[in-house]
């Protein structure tokens, strides 16, 4: 087999990763790109393979820039199936769709605003070519073998990262060699999340590295939100949280309501402005038995919070002015509703926006956790004067001390280690770390390279 690198090399988004033996090519994630502009250029480059010459995809999990580029090489001549577990499925109806949308709405208000140096923008892909990729989805429990081209046995297993998330497993039968897919690894002791399961065997492991040079803050979330929420609904503000639709938003959610049903803040409207949100929130409920919240703790959420669908209600609610907590897409600030939401609440000092978790650099969230005094929004620049605040502990991504601890939990021995998905300094800080600490032949991985496994 052999193993070619076609995205997340160098930075964390745009994961795709290429596994070839003489007759057949399976891809592993096909992400989009996202944060700075020369990375999101990436997305409208052809696809470094001809797409038609793909057999089949496995996904790791359901968030964008491991899924997102999908309609898009369907539309380019993908003919093939999409395996992924039977919760990433579920999820992948939602957000694929709504990246569609996102594409139209973002092309026509360039078009609109005339920002853009196009004479008609045009999207990436559409809602239509969103719902045309679903049609070649097939979906699996964990650890239910299967067979997604000739030759490749696939296995997934829980990387407690997002609901649905799993590392791929894939067996070469021909050489006898396994190569494992770390996907997004989540933390040993989630809010909701359970913690990833260890692996066993791997002859090859390609590791993800977002927070591979960075520890997640001793913190106690709970506390942290308790006096943000306090001291900005003191003041007569608005707490705004830009959020990823997929995991934060239910976190966020639970812990919002849990420590204002013990009245450690004011009781206050809570609000969910994010149609996508609220879709992976009624999913999160159904797979209750896939993370650690009950039924009734799931039922706490949805009994408790606002849920905003339309647009009408969403401008409405742009005109509150009353200490309230809004939650609302996407998480790094780079689309959607919580456009609208700073736009209105950047320039008011009682007003406070809370992050929570790791900012792509390019990102208006990475602008803005760094101490930007304006953002441009939509053409224009928008004066920050509200308080802002990234709660790290609440990122959904293991730190490299979490991540080792995983790698040292199974009977893992790999003969070799690639490591992919995080920032230069970040990735080559993990493989000294994985080096020393297991002794273990590891490398980054570098753009387009193509390996021997």
């Amino acid at each position: 087999m052999k193993l070619k690198f076609l995205g997340a090399a160098g930075t964390v988004t745009g994961s795709r990763y290429l596994l070839s033996d003489d007759k057949h090519r399976l891809l592993v994630d096909c992400g989009m790109y996202q944060g700075v502009k020369n990375l999101r250029k990436r997305n409208w480059a052809p696809f470094p393979v001809e797409p038609s010459s793909i057999n089949a995809v496995v996904l790791t999990h359901a968030h964008i820039d491991h899924t997102g580029y999908l309609p898009a090489l369907v539309k380019n001549g993908f003919k093939g199936k999409i395996y992924c577990t039977k919760a990433t499925h579920e999820l992948c109806k939602v957000l694929l769709p709504d990246a569609g949308y996102l594409q139209e709405e973002d092309a026509k208000y360039a078009f609109r605003k005339g920002f853009s140096k196009h004479e008609k923008p045009e999207p990436l892909f559409t809602v239509k070519d969103a719902q045309e990729a679903l049609k070649h989805f097939e979906s699996l429990h964990y650890h239910e073998r299967f067979e997604p081209v000739k030759g490749m046995e696939v296995t997934f297993t829980p990387a407690g990262h997002i609901l649905g998330s799993s590392c791929v497993h894939v067996h070469h039968r021909g050489s006898d060699r396994t190569v494992v897919f770390s996907g997004d690894v989540g933390r040993q002791n989630d809010v909701i999340m359970r913690p990833p399961e260890p692996i066993q065997k791997a002859d090859v492991l390609v590791c993800e590295s977002t927070y591979g040079d960075r520890l997640h803050a001793e913190s106690d979330p709970e506390s942290e939100l308790a006096e943000i929420i306090t001291k900005t609904a003191g003041r007569g503000g608005i707490v705004l949280m830009p959020s990823f639709a997929v995991g934060r938003a239910q976190m966020l959610l639970y812990l919002i309501h849990k420590i204002m049903a013990e009245s450690r803040v004011p009781k206050m409207p809570v609000y969910l402005n994010s149609p996508m949100a609220i879709k992976a929130t009624e999913i999160f409920s159904r797979h209750h038995k896939e993370h650690k919240l009950s039924a009734a703790q799931c039922e706490m959420i949805d009994e408790n919070t606002e849920f905003v669908r339309t647009v009408d209600e969403s401008i409405e609610l742009n005109s509150v002015r009353y200490p309230c907590i809004i939650i609302s897409a996407s998480g790094m600030a780079s689309g959607g509703r919580v456009l609208h939401h700073l736009k209105t609440l950047l320039p008011n000092p009682r007003n406070s926006v809370v992050f929570a978790g790791f900012q792509a650099p390019g990102t208006r969230g990475d602008a803005l956790v760094n101490g930007a005094d304006s953002v441009k929004i939509h053409g224009e620049y928008w004066p920050v004067k509200a308080e802002v605040y990234n709660l790290d502990s609440l990122s959904a991504h293991g730190d490299y001390e979490e991540i080792l601890q995983w790698l040292g939990a199974g009977a893992l021995k790999p003969e070799k280690v690639y490591i992919t998905h995080g920032e230069v300094v970040a990735s080559d800080v993990m493989r000294k770390r994985v080096r020393e600490r297991f002794g273990w032949d590891v490398e980054v991985a570098e753009l387009f390279g193509e390996v021997k496994v």
